[in-house]
C-alpha cells in the first residue's frame, strides 16, 4: 500500500524571530506551530509522513527544522534553505546535508524583488551543489518568476524540481494567462514535478471547489498524475482554510484518477520524487 504523504507543510517558533513575513496582522499565523498541532490532523486523514519546509531565508531555521525532524518520526524529510548567491553556499549545503533528513533545498523567490534573480549567473555554483548532492529543488514562484524558471530549468537539466502551489495562480481575479502557457511549456519543456497545494489561499473568501477544480485540471493535465504531488501548506492553509477541507477538495478532485494514480499523488510521487524512507 502507498502511504499518504503531505508533502509541504511547516512548523515554527515565533520566538526565533527570522521569519520577515510572519506578521502579528497574520493573526491565524502568528503563533508557534508544532508537531502536536499537526498531529491530530495527520491522524484524521490518514497521513503517514511529510515533508517539513522552510519558512525562513536563514540557515539557523533550517538547523531548527531539521532539529524537529529528528525528534518526530512523522517528518520523513526535511527542504532548507541556503543563500545560493554566496561563496559558502556549497560549504553551507554540505553541513546540512550531513543530516540525511535534508532532501532539498528553496530560495524564497516569491519574496525576491527581482523577478529574474534565478537565472543569476552566481547562483550556478550552488545550483551545481545541489545536483551533485542528489538533493531536490522546491521552487516557490508566481506567475511572474515562470519564463524566467524555465530558462533556468533548461540550464540545469539534472535538477530534481518541483513547482510549489502551482506557481500561484491569480485564483480570487480568475487570471488564466500567462499562468497556463507558461506551466504547459514548463511541464512539456522540462521534468518538473509540480505541488497540488497552496491553491486555497490563491482564491477569494467567497471561491471554493469549483473556481479551483479549472486550476487543479490544468496542472494535472499537463504535468499528469505521474509529477503531480499532493500539500498541504499547513499551517498557511490557515488563512483561508483547514486541513480537512483542503484534503477532502483534494480527494474529490482526484476521484477522476483510478485509485493508483490517486495514490501516487497523494503520496507515492513524493515519495520518489524526493528519495523518502517510511517513518522509523
Amino acid at each position: 500500500m502507498v502511504p499518504r504523504i503531505d508533502a509541504h507543510q511547516h512548523y515554527w517558533t515565533i520566538q526565533r524571530d527570522d521569519y520577515g513575513w510572519l506578521k502579528p496582522a497574520l493573526k491565524p499565523l502568528y503563533r508557534d506551530y508544532q508537531p502536536a498541532d499537526l498531529a491530530p490532523l495527520l491522524a484524521d486523514g490518514a497521513i503517514v509522513m511529510t515533508v517539513l519546509v522552510q519558512a525562513a531565508p536563514t540557515v539557523a531555521e533550517t538547523r531548527y527544522i531539521l532539529e524537529l525532524a529528528d525528534r518526530n518520526d512523522s517528518v520523513a524529510g526535511v527542504v532548507g534553505w541556503i543563500d545560493m548567491s554566496s561563496g559558502s553556499a556549497a560549504h553551507d549545503l554540505a553541513a546540512l546535508a550531513e543530516n540525511p533528513r535534508l532532501v532539498g533545498i528553496r530560495p524564497m523567490i516569491h519574496n525576491i524583488e527581482d523577478p529574474a534573480w534565478i537565472v543569476r549567473p552566481e547562483l550556478a555554483e550552488a545550483t551545481e551543489a545541489v545536483i551533485e548532492r542528489g538533493l531536490c529543488f522546491d521552487a516557490l514562484v508566481r506567475p511572474v518568476h515562470l519564463p524566467y524558471l524555465l530558462e533556468f530549468l533548461q540550464r540545469h537539466p539534472d535538477l530534481k524540481t518541483v513547482i510549489d502551489h502551482g506557481a500561484k495562480p491569480d485564483i480570487a481575479d480568475s487570471r488564466w494567462q500567462p499562468w497556463a502557457d507558461s506551466m504547459s511549456e514548463i511541464a512539456e519543456k522540462t521534468r518538473a514535478y509540480c505541488k497540488l497545494s497552496g491553491l486555497l489561499t490563491e482564491a477569494a473568501p467567497t471561491q471554493g471547489y469549483d473556481e479551483l477544480e479549472p486550476y487543479m485540471a490544468h496542472l494535472l493535465s499537463v504535468f499528469g498524475p505521474k509529477r503531480l504531488m499532493w500539500g498541504s501548506d499547513w499551517p498557511v492553509l490557515n488563512l483561508a482554510g483547514n486541513y480537512r477541507d483542503w484534503l477532502s477538495m483534494a480527494e474529490r478532485f482526484l476521484l477522476r484518477l483510478g485509485q493508483q494514480e490517486q495514490a501516487q499523488v497523494l503520496g507515492g510521487n513524493a515519495a520518489r520524487f524526493y528519495g523518502l524512507a517510511a517513518p522509523g
